[in-house]
């Protein structure tokens, strides 16, 4: 068997690598008028609209682990975590910066999986690479994304905005993400000194993919625009429900009744939890990296978001005297915190 290819990142120069990597790049969206290539990008948004930024920075090590994280999937997740937040603030992602500190371990091979995953994030989801920089790092691969978006200033949407009574509406479900990592985290325990390791990944290939693959919802603002939906409060979910809830609580000054058994989890979610001796209910809460939108409406929309059949109501706003908590079956209590949860007293 051939032995695979490697070049060394030294054998290009920070410049050839840059070539490299962003070669491919072609631009369509009317709002990038420079790309990659000059000593910065230039946006020009639609008429009427208003540009949104925002970064995110992953380390190994820290965020992934490159011991069972394909770099063409990492290069997709880290699209969706930066398109993820201009997507929460009710607005359409246009264009992304990549920025990398590589390590001396990687070959240029690895880079060039790294960027596949960029790109077909990038083609999928109708957004621009427009720049960029790469440096090295001692510390492990390190990659900076930095997302912009537009929309019509009066349809953006804060988390400051919940008001008394609004529905609580979350898309998709939650905990498969993490249920996925503790899925990879278990088997690299177990085959740590195996030879020829296999995974035993079968029946739970959504959970692996819902953590290496997780899809932005761009279709939930779409077709929220469509109808007219404009949410009073809105975040991604990527710290688990709690503590995602919590802050938009806290920007709102509002407090919050969600009900245990209005959570959506999926099948593979449960089997896994119960398999581990986990709870489905705290990998929901506290999970994180789900990259679900949570938003509020208006109590009166609740028939007009139910027929959309995207969401599930979870619960309502309550007065910031209330406190946050979740409502068990029996009609308990147990209030929320950022990680964890404990019984009322």
């Amino acid at each position: 068997m051939a032995q695979k290819k490697r070049t060394e990142i030294a054998e290009l120069g920070q410049f050839g690598l840059i070539d490299r990597l962003t070669g491919k790049c072609s631009y369509r969206d009317t709002t990038t008028f420079v790309g990659v290539g000059d000593d910065a990008a230039v946006i020009e948004p639609p008429q009427g609209e208003t540009m949104l930024c925002t970064t995110d920075t992953f380390f190994e090590g820290v965020d992934f682990d490159l011991t069972y994280f394909p770099l063409k999937h990492l290069g997709y997740k880290v699209v969706t975590a930066g398109i993820s937040d201009i997507l929460a603030m009710n607005a359409l992602p246009s264009q992304i910066t990549v920025s990398l500190g590589i390590s001396s371990k990687l070959p240029v091979e690895a880079l060039d999986d790294l960027y596949e995953g960029i790109a077909f994030a990038c083609s999928e989801q109708e957004v621009e690479l427009i720049g960029g920089d790469t440096r090295a790092s001692m510390t492990g691969l390190v990659i900076s994304v930095t997302a912009l978006g537009h929309a019509k200033k009066d349809a953006i949407v804060r988390r400051s905005g919940a008001g008394q009574n609004d529905l609580i509406c979350i898309t998709g479900n939650l905990g498969a993400a993490y249920m996925g990592l503790q899925l990879l985290e278990r088997e690299r325990r177990v085959l740590s000194e195996v030879e020829n390791p296999q995974p035993k990944f079968e029946g739970y290939e959504y959970l692996l993919e819902k953590y290496l693959k997780p899809r932005p919802r761009t279709d939930i603002v779409v077709t929220l625009g469509e109808e007219n939906i404009r949410p009073t409060s809105m975040i991604d979910l990527t710290d688990g429900l709690a503590s995602d809830l919590m802050q938009l609580c806290k920007s709102s000054s509002c407090g919050v009744r969600i009900y245990l058994e209005r959570i959506p989890l999926a099948r593979q979610t449960t089997e896994l939890a119960e398999e581990m001796h986990i709870d489905p209910v705290v990998a929901a809460l506290n999970g994180g990296e789900d990259y679900e939108l949570l938003f509020t409406v208006p109590l009166a929309m609740q028939e007009q978001i139910m027929r959309l059949g995207l969401v599930d109501v979870i619960g309502h706003i309550v007065p910031e005297s209330k406190g946050c908590y979740l409502v068990t079956p029996d009609g308990g209590e147990i209030r929320l915190k950022a990680q964890g949860f404990e019984t009322s007293l």
